[in-house]
């Protein structure tokens, strides 16, 4: 196994955003280019009568993106105006596509939610396809354990366990808890973007080449290899992260907001569209969440 060395760390500080949200944008449009195909990572906090109301996505002429919700606490009330409304409890994972469009609201469920919400891209060819959203609860989440070492495989495949897969572009997403010195090693495709982000722990080591911990809230970028090997240097704490891996695109992003194109031009449109209620949109003017 040829290891992935640690290239980039990633940190964010807390920031206020919608309606009495609390969030960290680990993954920003600075890191479209190094992160390929993701465009996105937010850590969110939220509590009544906070929450992201109505708004609006599109997958659209070129390029769109989906998205993972992944529960940590509480829980999460999606609805959209496809007539899709369901509660995201903590273990469970949404994967949405935009589509055509979509305009949904995600509310908080009781007075504790956090979660991640991961943006994938989406190449030029699976443009205009239909917007949906499906989840996946926590008891069908395949696991695994060895060695002091759990897995949940949400996507992808570790310690033998596969889990199936719910976007167009392959990834790799899987949730790691290390006990107190325990170690794992994982393969990744060698083609493949990767990184970890660190719910849990503080003395984390991933690179063999810096024996330096990586804080909580943090992301660590790989560099090339087809193996990735994690360290708990810990005597008393478990380790929780997330290793994600995806195969790059290699197309141009333009992100505005909730919008993700290739170009400016294809931005400007689809603003257009959203404003005038056309192609995907046509629900955007009538449809409230409850």
């Amino acid at each position: 196994m040829s290891l992935r060395q640690v290239i980039k760390k990633i940190s964010a500080d807390l920031e206020n955003e919608g309606d009495g949200a609390v969030v960290r944008k680990n993954i920003t449009k600075i890191h479209h280019e190094l992160l390929d195909p993701f465009v996105s990572l937010v850590e969110f906090s939220v509590s009544p009568p906070g929450g992201f109301r109505d708004h609006p996505h599109r997958d659209q002429l070129c390029t769109g993106f989906e998205s993972v919700t992944y529960m940590l606490q509480g829980g999460i009330i999606y609805q959209d105006f496809n007539g899709h409304k369901i509660t995201i409890h903590e273990g469970d994972v949404q994967w949405m596509t935009a589509g055509k469009g979509i305009i949904h609201s995600e509310m908080p469920e009781q007075q504790v939610n956090n979660g991640l919400q991961l943006w994938i891209n989406l190449p030029s060819v699976d443009k205009m396809i239909d917007s949906k959203a499906l989840e996946l609860s926590s008891s069908e989440i395949p696991r695994a354990e060895e060695d002091r070492v759990e897995v949940k495989v949400i996507a992808g495949e570790s310690m033998g366990v596969q889990s199936p897969s719910y976007t167009k572009v392959p990834i790799m997403f899987l949730d790691f808890t290390l006990q107190p010195r325990a170690q794992t090693h994982q393969t990744v495709p060698e083609s493949w973007t990767a990184f970890a982000y660190v719910i849990d722990g503080d003395e984390g080591v991933f690179s063999s080449s810096d024996s330096s911990t990586v804080q909580a809230h943090s992301v660590v970028v790989f560099g090339k290899g087809n193996g990735v090997s994690v360290l708990n240097t810990s005597s008393s704490r478990p380790l929780r992260f997330l290793l994600i891996a995806g195969e790059p695109i290699g197309e141009p992003v333009v992100q505005h907001g909730p919008f993700v194109m290739n170009s400016q031009a294809e931005i400007d449109m689809t603003i257009g569209d959203y404003r005038s209620a056309k192609n995907g949109f046509e629900g955007a003017k009538s449809w409230r969440s409850e």
